[in-house]
């Protein structure tokens, strides 16, 4: 167990490793109890360096023996690593550890999942195979011999021997340990192929369990198709003759990129029609493109220190979304990773947990795998291509990769390309990375005479350590509708750099109705004072989607407060609109899903907080399933239409135009279930022969009260699937009333199928709680008390599951004093349990703050 009162590592206290690494020889001799691991390291001292002292990084590893030149010595252990004395020149240094895998609950360094050895480096889990510098700026060529009787043993690179209980790899690019990956065990592979655009021919193989061969084609041809998207877009051509995925049940992260092994959470890769849904294949599409766009950014050009985490994180995340925007829809795929942004990375910027997307100080670099690091990581790529424009932003990734391949790079580093290629100083575009919290862009307008102008002021909130906030370039996509919703002029990016900054529209005929902001150009939260009429008018005829979505939704919250804070009925205006835009045969199918969607519960938690008023969880449900119910009363008709016009008739396929069609269907079923008591969702439940369709209609009767015998009979379906019967667990918490959601979500932590040792388990009931906040926030306290027991639980088996839970708890602050003291008594609790991890503690430390 970690310490749980450490000292924080600081960005400016950095300094290069006292030693660099040549190569590194290991040797794995496999046992579940007794894992021995052989190291040979070729060290030389770091020019860069003087007089630093030799450490290596070590945690859990009881040490065999270690060797300095092949003479034995005895280094200075402590429970973070060992230090000793060293020459003044190049050296090899030997040792041999032994460590349990079996008894690694923490699935953090060398594990085993169903009798299965596996990695997971990242960001510090090298240190508990062997000794070594776990840093990573030091990068260096591995060799690899793994012996065991496992019939199937891999690792990093390409094979270059193998025999009777061995098997031994060699990766030729160099890499941080973090990329370090060993599997074995009893595995059958998806065979592929792929030949680059220079000739070469690379093997692909799937690894899977027996029995799960059938999953795998998808996932290959993602896979396929990420490999010639990255060729034909960036010009990444793939380096090693063999890449493998290995499909894992017990990973806590969704997948990891290392080098020629990419180690995947088994919900992450294995896909079929009869088991997986639309989204599902969607998802693992996307991941399976990240973790293969890693290898440019991410592994050939990695990351100088944990600090500089959104360098790989937020370019990779951009490209995937590049990708899935290619092979689906754009539009609709920047609504969904916009919905994303607000659900998950505003609310950690708007309390406790916000950080700047290059944070200053960490105490556990495993808590800032966040959405900050990630997404708005993402966003920041998405402005400065907006800023600099499509052929400046080639260039600059073109000289990126030419400059740094094999760096261990900055952020400043990442800038100055782009300076470099376009001549602009980008000082100002930095303090997105530097400065927490989400900008508030207030805009008021005026017209007179012809000329029309938008006033913008820009204010971020002060965030933890941050208290002031200097002003931030932000790339604001604006165009201008006439009263006929025609487009006066092209779509024009304004650069707003001041704290306060108005821009002009001359010789206009008539006042015009601006759309603002349009695609999500920059991640800010937009303040305009604007009536039902404009919101009304946009979402009929705004020519940009996320801004017709946009007002859509705007028209929709609306009327929620309007009914949470003034007991007003349904806006009619909101339904009049919605109505005509689900009529819109023109529109996109999956578009139109969407624009049917309401906002969230968090959503209005949010907003209501924002307005001054102490958000009611179950005033906010009962709000929503108001409007729910009246819009289906008022397209009952339209409901009936678009479900029997968007029936797929043709075999399974989870490309965007079916699975477009499905979710407008599942989403009008959702209304017909609220006047037919279920009745057609029995019926779509019944005939369904794909998880998609059967998992709608079973969250219709869900909702409807009526799924008890359908619920009983999807387990007995699929009680032997493991990741449909995750779905199983989440979908009775989600679909409970909230009323009974926390007592639905125990009576299934106490099911025989459940485990708090699997993290797709764990948090497809314990997270699924949190996921609904009227269930989760009752008034009592209840689900407070539930989640926090099975986190002291849980922290000693694995801290970093543990942690991210941890954040359910973030938005504490904007409830009642009730109910903040009910939350702050069980962070309390959670602080006082005796060898708390440091993931742990550091978490919820900085949730009370």
């Amino acid at each position: 167990m970690k310490d749980a009162s450490p000292r924080a590592i600081h960005l400016a206290d950095y300094n290069p490793p006292s030693h660099l690494v040549e190569e590194v020889h290991l040797t794995f001799r496999l046992d579940p109890e007794a894992t021995r691991v052989i190291s040979r390291i070729r060290f030389v001292p770091n020019p860069a360096t003087t007089g630093a002292a030799f450490e290596l990084h070590g945690e859990g590893l009881k040490l065999i023996w270690a060797k300095l030149d092949g003479a034995e010595m005895s280094p200075t252990l402590t429970d973070m690593g060992l230090t000793c004395a060293v020459p003044d020149q190049p050296f090899t240094w030997e040792a041999e550890v032994e460590i349990a895998p079996a008894q690694n609950t923490a699935l953090e360094g060398l594990y085993m999942s169903n009798g299965m050895y596996c990695t997971q480096c990242e960001a510090e889990g090298f240190r508990k195979i062997t000794y070594y510098p776990d840093r990573p700026d030091v990068m260096s060529i591995f060799t690899v011999r793994v012996e065991g009787d496992a019939p199937i043993m891999l690792s990093n690179g390409n094979p270059t021997a193998s025999g009777e209980g061995f098997a031994e790899w060699h990766d030729p690019w160099p890499k941080p340990a973090y990329l370090f990956a060993l599997v074995a065990g009893d595995l059958v592979n998806h065979p592929g192929q792929f030949t680059t655009m220079s000739g070469r021919e690379v093997e692909l193989n799937i690894w899977v369990r027996p029995g799960d061969e059938g999953k795998c084609a998808f996932g290959m041809q993602a896979l396929i198709d990420s490999m010639r998207w990255d060729e034909q877009v960036y010009g990444r051509e793939y380096d090693l003759d063999l890449f493998n995925i290995v499909a894992v049940d017990d990973f806590n992260m969704g997948a990891m990129e290392n080098k020629g092994l990419n180690i995947f959470n088994s919900s992450c890769v294995l896909a079929s029609p009869e088991t997986s849904t639309d989204t599902n294949f969607e998802r693992i599409e996307a991941i399976i493109a990240h973790e293969y766009f890693h290898n440019w950014t991410g592994n050939r050009i990695t990351c100088r220190d944990w600090f500089q985490l959104c360098l790989k994180e937020g370019l990779t995340v951009f490209r995937d979304a590049e990708f899935t925007s290619d092979m689906r829809s754009a539009p609709v795929k920047r609504i969904e990773d916009v919905i994303a942004l607000r659900a998950r990375q505003f609310r950690e910027d708007n309390g406790p947990l916000a950080h700047p997307v290059r944070p200053a100080s960490f105490v556990e670099i495993n808590n800032f795998y966040t959405a900050t690091i990630y997404e708005k990581g993402a966003e920041l790529i998405g402005m400065l291509k907006t800023l600099v424009g499509d052929t400046a932003y080639a260039k600059a990734l073109a000289l990126y990769f030419e400059r740094h391949d094999g760096d261990a790079a900055t952020i400043e580093d990442w800038l100055q390309v782009f300076e470099d290629v376009t001549g602009r100083d980008l000082t100002q575009f930095k303090r997105w990375y530097e400065d927490a919290g989400t900008p508030r862009l207030k805009v008021t307008e005026d017209y007179a005479d012809g000329r029309f102008t938008l006033h913008f002021e820009q204010e971020t909130p002060r965030t933890p350590g941050q208290p002031d906030k200097p002003p931030r370039v932000i790339p604001i996509k604006v165009g201008l509708l006439s009263a006929t919703g025609d487009e006066i002029e092209p779509t024009r990016v304004l650069e707003m750099t001041e704290t306060r900054q108005s821009f002009v529209w001359d010789d206009l005929a008539a006042k015009p109705v601006p759309s603002i902001l349009r695609g999500f150009s920059a991640p800010v939260i937009l303040e305009r004072d604007t009536d039902d009429a404009e919101r009304a008018f946009l979402m009929a005829h705004d020519t940009d989607p996320f801004n017709k979505w946009e007002a859509g939704r705007a028209l929709a919250l609306g009327g929620l407060l309007a009914m949470i804070l003034e007991g007003a009925t349904p806006d009619q205006s909101y339904l009049d609109a919605v109505q005509t835009v689900a009529r819109d045969e023109a529109l996109d199918p999956a578009f139109r899903a969407l624009a049917l969607g309401l906002p969230s519960q968090d959503d209005l938690a949010q907003a209501l907080h924002d307005r001054g008023t102490t958000p009611d969880p179950q005033a906010i449900w009962d709000a929503l399933e108001t409007l729910r119910q009246a819009r289906a009363q008022a397209m009952q008709d339209t409901a009936t239409r678009l479900y029997a016009q968007h029936q797929v008739t043709e075999p399974y396929r989870p490309d965007a135009t079916q699975s477009g069609a499905r979710a407008l269907a599942n989403t009008a079923l959702g209304m017909i279930t609220r006047l037919d008591g279920g009745a057609q969702a029995q019926r779509q439940y019944d005939g369904a022969d794909n998880m998609t369709q059967q998992l709608a209609a079973l969250s219709c009767l869900l909702q409807a009260g009526k799924g008890e015998a359908a619920q009983a009979a999807f387990y007995a379906q699929w009680q032997s699937d493991r990741l449909v019967i995750d779905k199983w667990f989440s979908l009775q918490v989600i679909n409970a009333d909230p009323v009974q959601a926390v007592a639905v979500a125990k009576s299934l932590t106490q099911h025989a199928d459940f485990t708090m040792k699997n993290p797709n388990r764990f948090r497809a009931t314990l997270g699924a709680l949190a996921m609904s906040p009227a269930g989760f926030h009752r008034a009592d306290g209840a689900g407070y008390t539930l989640l926090a027991d099975w986190l002291i639980k849980l922290d000693p088996l694995n801290p970093q599951t543990t942690a991210r839970m941890c954040s359910a708890f973030e938005t504490w602050r904007r409830y009642d004093t009730t109910r903040q003291g009910l939350i702050t008594a069980e962070l309390d609790r959670i602080l006082a349990v005796p060898g708390l991890s440091r993931d742990t503690s550091e978490m919820v430390t900085r949730i009370k703050g």
